[in-house]
Protein backbone atom coordinates (compact mmCIF):
# COMPACT_ATOMS: atom_id res chain seq x y z
CA UNK A 1 0.00 0.00 0.00
CA UNK A 2 1.28 3.41 -0.89
CA UNK A 3 2.39 5.51 2.04
CA UNK A 4 0.15 8.57 2.46
CA UNK A 5 -0.56 11.55 4.66
CA UNK A 6 -3.73 12.59 6.46
CA UNK A 7 -4.96 16.17 6.53
CA UNK A 8 -7.97 17.30 8.54
CA UNK A 9 -10.52 19.58 6.96
CA UNK A 10 -13.47 21.21 8.63
CA UNK A 11 -16.77 19.45 9.25
CA UNK A 12 -15.28 16.02 9.88
CA UNK A 13 -13.93 15.70 6.31
CA UNK A 14 -10.49 14.19 5.79
CA UNK A 15 -8.23 14.50 2.72
CA UNK A 16 -5.91 11.54 2.22
CA UNK A 17 -2.96 11.98 -0.12
CA UNK A 18 -1.07 8.95 -1.39
CA UNK A 19 1.25 9.17 -4.36
CA UNK A 20 -0.68 10.84 -7.18
CA UNK A 21 -4.04 9.88 -5.69
CA UNK A 22 -6.30 12.03 -3.56
CA UNK A 23 -9.25 10.66 -1.63
CA UNK A 24 -11.92 12.62 0.19
CA UNK A 25 -13.22 10.69 3.16
CA UNK A 26 -16.09 11.77 5.41
CA UNK A 27 -15.85 10.52 8.97
CA UNK A 28 -18.00 11.03 12.04
CA UNK A 29 -16.01 13.06 14.52
CA UNK A 30 -17.21 13.75 18.04
CA UNK A 31 -17.05 17.49 18.64
CA UNK A 32 -14.85 18.67 21.49
CA UNK A 33 -17.16 19.81 24.26
CA UNK A 34 -16.56 23.35 25.39
CA UNK A 35 -17.56 24.30 28.92
CA UNK A 36 -18.62 27.84 29.80
CA UNK A 37 -15.80 30.21 30.72
CA UNK A 38 -16.40 31.76 34.16
CA UNK A 39 -16.96 35.52 34.15
CA UNK A 40 -14.95 37.82 36.38
CA UNK A 41 -15.77 36.81 39.93
CA UNK A 42 -16.97 33.37 38.87
CA UNK A 43 -20.38 31.87 38.24
CA UNK A 44 -23.23 32.48 40.64
CA UNK A 45 -25.53 29.74 41.87
CA UNK A 46 -28.25 31.14 39.63
CA UNK A 47 -25.88 30.82 36.63
CA UNK A 48 -25.06 27.27 37.68
CA UNK A 49 -28.69 26.21 37.98
CA UNK A 50 -29.38 27.37 34.42
CA UNK A 51 -26.57 25.30 32.88
CA UNK A 52 -27.62 22.20 30.98
CA UNK A 53 -25.79 18.98 30.08
CA UNK A 54 -23.15 19.29 32.78
CA UNK A 55 -21.52 15.99 33.80
CA UNK A 56 -23.11 14.21 36.76
CA UNK A 57 -22.08 15.47 40.19
CA UNK A 58 -20.62 18.77 38.91
CA UNK A 59 -20.21 21.21 41.80
CA UNK A 60 -19.89 24.98 42.05
CA UNK A 61 -17.11 25.97 44.46
CA UNK A 62 -15.89 29.57 44.74
CA UNK A 63 -17.66 30.36 41.47
CA UNK A 64 -15.85 27.65 39.50
CA UNK A 65 -17.10 24.36 38.05
CA UNK A 66 -15.65 21.25 39.67
CA UNK A 67 -16.06 17.99 37.76
CA UNK A 68 -16.02 14.56 39.40
CA UNK A 69 -14.16 11.50 38.19
CA UNK A 70 -16.14 8.26 37.71
CA UNK A 71 -16.99 6.69 41.06
CA UNK A 72 -15.08 3.66 42.28
CA UNK A 73 -16.97 0.64 43.58
CA UNK A 74 -15.74 1.10 47.15
CA UNK A 75 -16.92 4.70 47.17
CA UNK A 76 -20.39 3.78 45.94
CA UNK A 77 -20.71 0.83 48.34
CA UNK A 78 -19.88 3.04 51.31
CA UNK A 79 -22.37 5.69 50.16
CA UNK A 80 -25.14 3.10 49.89
CA UNK A 81 -24.37 1.62 53.30
CA UNK A 82 -24.25 4.97 55.11
CA UNK A 83 -27.39 6.37 53.51
CA UNK A 84 -29.40 3.24 54.29
CA UNK A 85 -28.14 3.02 57.87
CA UNK A 86 -28.65 6.72 58.60
CA UNK A 87 -32.13 6.77 57.10
CA UNK A 88 -33.17 3.68 59.06
CA UNK A 89 -31.92 5.05 62.39
CA UNK A 90 -32.69 8.76 62.00
CA UNK A 91 -35.27 10.49 64.16
CA UNK A 92 -38.76 10.80 62.73
CA UNK A 93 -38.15 14.45 61.83
CA UNK A 94 -35.01 13.60 59.81
CA UNK A 95 -34.24 11.74 56.56
CA UNK A 96 -31.02 10.67 54.84
CA UNK A 97 -30.33 11.45 51.19
CA UNK A 98 -27.32 11.17 48.90
CA UNK A 99 -25.53 13.18 46.24
CA UNK A 100 -27.77 16.24 46.32
CA UNK A 101 -26.44 19.77 45.84
CA UNK A 102 -26.61 22.25 48.72
CA UNK A 103 -26.97 25.99 48.21
CA UNK A 104 -24.48 27.49 50.65
CA UNK A 105 -23.99 30.98 49.27
CA UNK A 106 -23.99 33.14 46.13
CA UNK A 107 -21.12 31.18 44.51
CA UNK A 108 -21.13 27.94 46.48
CA UNK A 109 -23.11 24.82 45.58
CA UNK A 110 -21.23 21.66 46.59
CA UNK A 111 -22.71 18.18 46.59
CA UNK A 112 -22.13 16.12 49.75
CA UNK A 113 -21.96 12.37 49.25
CA UNK A 114 -24.53 11.71 51.99
CA UNK A 115 -26.80 14.16 53.80
CA UNK A 116 -29.12 14.06 56.76
CA UNK A 117 -31.81 16.71 56.30
CA UNK A 118 -35.07 17.64 57.96
CA UNK A 119 -38.05 15.52 56.96
CA UNK A 120 -39.79 18.69 55.81
CA UNK A 121 -36.96 19.50 53.40
CA UNK A 122 -36.84 15.90 52.16
CA UNK A 123 -40.56 15.90 51.33
CA UNK A 124 -41.15 19.39 49.94
CA UNK A 125 -41.69 19.55 46.16
CA UNK A 126 -39.52 22.60 45.45
CA UNK A 127 -36.67 23.07 44.86
CA UNK A 128 -36.25 19.66 43.27
CA UNK A 129 -32.51 19.70 42.61
CA UNK A 130 -30.94 21.05 45.80
CA UNK A 131 -31.24 21.72 49.52
CA UNK A 132 -30.49 24.85 51.52
CA UNK A 133 -27.75 24.89 54.15
CA UNK A 134 -30.30 25.27 56.95
CA UNK A 135 -31.97 22.01 55.84
CA UNK A 136 -28.92 19.94 56.76
CA UNK A 137 -28.20 18.26 60.06
CA UNK A 138 -25.18 16.31 58.79
CA UNK A 139 -22.97 16.41 55.68
CA UNK A 140 -20.79 13.41 54.80
CA UNK A 141 -17.89 13.26 52.36
CA UNK A 142 -16.36 9.95 51.30
CA UNK A 143 -12.80 10.77 50.27
CA UNK A 144 -11.68 9.75 46.78
CA UNK A 145 -8.16 10.00 45.31
CA UNK A 146 -9.19 12.90 43.05
CA UNK A 147 -11.02 14.83 45.78
CA UNK A 148 -8.77 14.56 48.84
CA UNK A 149 -8.08 18.29 49.24
CA UNK A 150 -11.70 19.28 48.65
CA UNK A 151 -13.12 16.63 51.01
CA UNK A 152 -10.56 17.19 53.78
CA UNK A 153 -10.29 20.97 53.69
CA UNK A 154 -12.27 23.05 51.19
CA UNK A 155 -15.75 21.59 51.59
CA UNK A 156 -15.69 21.17 55.40
CA UNK A 157 -14.76 24.85 55.72
CA UNK A 158 -17.67 25.81 53.46
CA UNK A 159 -20.09 23.61 55.44
CA UNK A 160 -18.92 25.07 58.75
CA UNK A 161 -19.22 28.67 57.56
CA UNK A 162 -22.76 27.88 56.37
CA UNK A 163 -23.68 26.61 59.85
CA UNK A 164 -24.19 22.88 59.14
CA UNK A 165 -24.03 21.34 62.65
CA UNK A 166 -22.28 18.03 61.91
CA UNK A 167 -19.73 16.77 59.39
CA UNK A 168 -18.25 13.33 58.75
CA UNK A 169 -15.19 12.57 56.66
CA UNK A 170 -14.97 8.94 55.55
CA UNK A 171 -11.60 7.45 54.60
CA UNK A 172 -10.42 4.10 53.25
CA UNK A 173 -7.65 2.70 55.43
CA UNK A 174 -4.64 0.79 54.15
CA UNK A 175 -6.37 -2.38 55.41
CA UNK A 176 -9.42 -1.57 53.24
CA UNK A 177 -11.48 -0.63 56.30
CA UNK A 178 -14.00 2.19 56.55
CA UNK A 179 -12.87 4.91 58.96
CA UNK A 180 -15.23 7.75 59.93
CA UNK A 181 -13.91 11.02 61.35
CA UNK A 182 -16.78 12.85 63.06
CA UNK A 183 -16.89 16.60 63.68
CA UNK A 184 -19.26 19.00 65.40
CA UNK A 185 -19.63 22.71 64.71
CA UNK A 186 -18.29 25.23 67.22
CA UNK A 187 -20.77 28.08 66.65
CA UNK A 188 -18.41 30.70 68.09
CA UNK A 189 -15.48 30.02 65.76
CA UNK A 190 -17.65 28.55 62.97
CA UNK A 191 -15.15 25.71 62.73
CA UNK A 192 -15.56 21.98 63.13
CA UNK A 193 -14.02 20.30 66.15
CA UNK A 194 -13.31 16.53 66.17
CA UNK A 195 -15.61 14.44 68.35
CA UNK A 196 -14.64 10.89 67.40
CA UNK A 197 -12.87 8.45 65.09
CA UNK A 198 -14.69 5.22 64.30
CA UNK A 199 -13.36 1.94 62.91
CA UNK A 200 -15.65 -1.00 62.10
CA UNK A 201 -18.46 0.30 64.32
CA UNK A 202 -19.94 3.79 64.60
CA UNK A 203 -21.86 4.18 67.84
CA UNK A 204 -22.71 7.73 68.88
CA UNK A 205 -25.47 9.93 70.24
CA UNK A 206 -24.98 12.84 67.85
CA UNK A 207 -26.75 14.08 65.81
CA UNK A 208 -29.00 11.21 67.04
CA UNK A 209 -28.54 7.79 68.62
CA UNK A 210 -27.11 5.38 66.07
CA UNK A 211 -25.15 2.16 65.87
CA UNK A 212 -23.73 1.44 62.40
CA UNK A 213 -21.68 -1.62 61.45
CA UNK A 214 -19.08 -0.14 59.10
CA UNK A 215 -17.93 -3.59 57.93
CA UNK A 216 -21.13 -4.19 55.94
CA UNK A 217 -20.39 -1.86 53.01
CA UNK A 218 -19.98 -4.75 50.56
CA UNK A 219 -22.93 -6.78 51.82
CA UNK A 220 -26.33 -6.94 50.18
CA UNK A 221 -28.68 -4.37 51.68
Amino acid sequence: MARGSLHIRGGGKYLIKGGNNRYDVHMAVDPVREWPIPPAGGFTVDDFLQMRDLPKHTELIDGGLVFASPQRKWHRQVLDMLRQALDAQALEEMRADREMAVRLGPRQMPEPDVLVVTAEAFSRPEPESYYFAEDLVLAVEVVSPDSEERDRDTKPRKYAMAGIPHFWRVERSSEDRVVVYAYELDPVSTRYVPVGIYHDRLKTGTPFDMDIDLTTAKERG
